[in-house]
């Protein structure tokens, strides 16, 4: 419930930013296919503006990449909308650009696993890159040569890198938010790394019909809401714990991206198992996510990131979290008709209010931070190009039709007699 201080403030922005010009807005009529694709066409551009790593003498190794401050897991997650909005749009203008994304970041191993970003690389951050391969894979997006590195192969390879850390030493499974040792942070245990591999391993299920993965999926969420990461009655998602604490502490702070994580792999699961346990654990991640919706009281059903926005400390990462949400829950309709209309109520208002917000910038259509301010905040960049994309194209999720399935050889990972840990053991697998 909004404070009477807050609604003031919000309605002084909302003044401040339509004197200053933002009334020129991005158009939109959210009821309209071919307002949609050509509003989604002029994110999407502006979005492919920040990339700068295709030119002739870009460093082969940083073929796909953002520069600096971006990290390299919001690379990946760059080229999962890309995917989808060729899917969606059929524009093919960064079919390319993402075809040799995908192929240079897989890694030697073909595994995500990229020497050059190892300090950045995560299991988090390796996740999100398989997570857009899936993508690719569900999509039918176009292939790289048959010599290049394949979508599903790589995906599969990186999970399997994450099934050797599945660290059984601190809090008896789970994943670390790191990947090595020797970078800060290696106790944490984030929800979101949990979260992705539960997600990866839910649409690898999916995709080859190879229930190990399935397997895998339950030990991830079986773990995460025995050590209070979910709460088992209003499917609350919390950030993550501390594996030197034997994860009896939590921080926490609720994200959109780790609630979506967990709503995408349930509706995965269901279609694949038809168990309605996941059906009934999608329902209850959608109801959960309503607090991530309408910050005020005259911005209904707006999307915005609860714990960071509202007050300003939102960080580059958190700034696209909320576009991994709308991703995920424009999805979950696919997979899970009878969610559509509740779903698209809200993506639907939250579009509106997007589109409002990209009216900034020298272009005119810079898109902010703050959707439900009426107009542009003033803050840009790649998360918020990334947050706008998802939220207007995830209103044609319909013209991708239902995630396509593999034909490729059932491949199985293994459980290794000792969890992989540590910078030399990842290199070998």
């Amino acid at each position: 419930m909004a404070t009477a201080w807050s609604k003031v403030l919000l309605s002084k922005t909302t003044v401040l930013l339509l004197v200053c010009g933002s009334v020129n807005a991005l158009d939109l009529d959210v009821n309209s296919q071919d307002s949609i694709r050509s509003a989604a066409s002029t994110v999407a551009y502006g979005l492919q503006s920040y990339y700068r790593n295709n030119a002739s003498n870009t460093d082969p190794r940083d073929v796909g990449t953002l520069n600096l401050p971006y990290y390299w897991w919001e690379s990946g997650a760059m080229w999962g909308s890309l995917v989808d909005y060729w899917a969606y749009t059929g524009d093919d203008r960064y079919v390319e650009n993402t075809i040799n994304a995908f192929v240079t970041q897989s890694g030697p191993n073909r595994d995500l696993m990229n020497e050059k970003f190892y300090g950045q690389t995560g299991n988090d951050d390796q996740g999100f890159w398989a997570l857009s391969l899936m993508s690719a894979v569900e999509n039918g997006f176009p292939s790289p040569s048959s010599d290049q590195p394949q979508y599903l192969q790589v995906a599969t390879n990186a999970f399997q890198t994450q099934v050797g850390r599945w660290d059984t030493a601190g809090c008896d499974g789970g994943l670390r938010w790191q990947i090595f040792d020797s970078h800060p942070g290696y106790p944490y245990m984030n929800t979101v790394s949990n979260g992705a591999f539960f997600q990866l391993a839910a649409r690898l299920a999916r995709a080859t019909k190879n229930d190990t993965f399935v397997e895998w999926a339950e030990k991830a969420w079986d773990w995460v809401s025995e050590k209070g990461l979910i709460d088992s009655t209003y499917c609350t998602v919390y950030d993550g714990t501390n594996s030197n604490n034997g994860c009896s502490s939590h921080d926490l702070h609720q994200y959109t991206y780790n609630n979506g994580l967990f709503m995408y792999g349930a509706a995965a699961l269901y279609d694949h198992t038809k168990d309605t346990k996941w059906s009934d654990r999608a329902h209850c991640l959608i109801d959960a996510a309503g607090v991530f919706f309408t910050p005020f009281d005259n911005a209904t059903d707006v999307l915005y990131e609860a714990s960071c926005e509202t007050i300003g400390t939102c960080n580059l990462d958190m700034q696209s979290f909320k576009a991994y949400l709308a991703r995920w829950m424009a999805k979950t309709t696919v997979l899970m008709p009878e969610t559509r209309d509740g779903i698209f109520t809200k993506l639907k208002a939250s579009a509106s209010a997007a589109a409002r917000s990209c009216s900034g910038g020298n272009d005119g259509v810079t898109c902010g931070t703050k959707w439900y301010v009426g107009g542009y905040d003033g803050q840009y960049g790649v998360g918020q190009q990334i947050t706008a994309l998802e939220v207007i194209q995830s209103l044609l999720v319909d013209n991708a039709g239902t995630p396509q399935t593999s034909s490729a050889p059932s491949m199985t990972p293994q459980v290794p007699d000792e969890p992989s840990m540590g910078r030399g053991n990842l290199k070998d697998n």
